[in-house]
């Protein structure tokens, strides 16, 4: 028991009850003493003897109801209110943690659920083959001049037709708009031809790019 006239500090504690009186001292066998013979003591209101009953038990005790007791008693038998209190410690409550609300979790899980993303895509990006994103006509300049290169070859194709049927026909009007026909058709066909290469060259590159990036990950094992 400790010799100090004044109650000491042992920390945070917890206290095992119910509304939070205030200052709590824990209980010493002074105090339980004092408890015991004021539940029983005539000049006590039948309210204090049935707390000082209520209290003589417990490990702790509110420091206002100890002491609205011992005001009460008869101050011949009291004990002196420093002797009574020398030994005691206070007790302190827990504070209940703080519940998150589903919002805050929903939010928190979101977030980290973006990082842990983040931090994969940070991991495997020199591993993992970039998506190309070249495509024919992607923009509306290129499908301009795709448009306009067909449209020049389409007429080269007509006036060298148009005039190769001029030249073999004897300047009939008839067989040269033939020839132009027959050399726009031909120039059509051509510029078809090499679109249909272009395409093909490119759905070819990142097929090409995959296999040597297989290739190398086999390599590297």
């Amino acid at each position: 028991m400790t010799s100090s006239n004044h109650p000491s500090t042992t920390g945070a504690a917890t206290v095992h009850g119910g509304v939070n009186d205030g200052l709590i001292i824990s209980t010493t066998k002074t105090i339980h003493s004092f408890l015991t013979g004021a539940s029983t003591e005539v000049k006590l209101s039948d309210d204090l003897r049935q707390l000082a009953s209520s209290l003589s038990d417990s490990p702790t005790v509110p420091y206002k109801h100890l002491r609205s007791i011992w005001v009460g008693s008869n101050p011949s038998t009291r004990p002196d209110l420093m002797g009574l209190l020398s030994g005691s410690n206070f007790v302190f409550s827990s504070p209940k943690p703080r519940e998150k609300s589903e919002e805050l979790k929903a939010r928190l899980m979101k977030l980290e659920e973006a990082y842990e993303r983040k931090a994969y895509d940070e991991l495997v990006k020199d591993i993992t083959p970039k998506k190309d994103v070249g495509e024919p006509f992607s923009s509306y300049k290129d499908q301009m001049g795709f448009g306009l290169h067909v449209a020049l070859t389409m007429f080269t194709g007509y006036l060298v037709g148009y005039y190769a049927f001029r030249a073999l026909f004897n300047h009939s009007p008839a067989m040269s708009a033939a020839g132009g026909i027959l050399g726009l058709v031909i120039g059509m066909l051509v510029e078809t031809l090499l679109f249909i290469i272009r395409t093909q060259s490119l759905d070819k590159k990142p097929a090409r790019k995959a296999s040597s990036f297989t290739t190398k990950q086999k390599k590297d094992q």
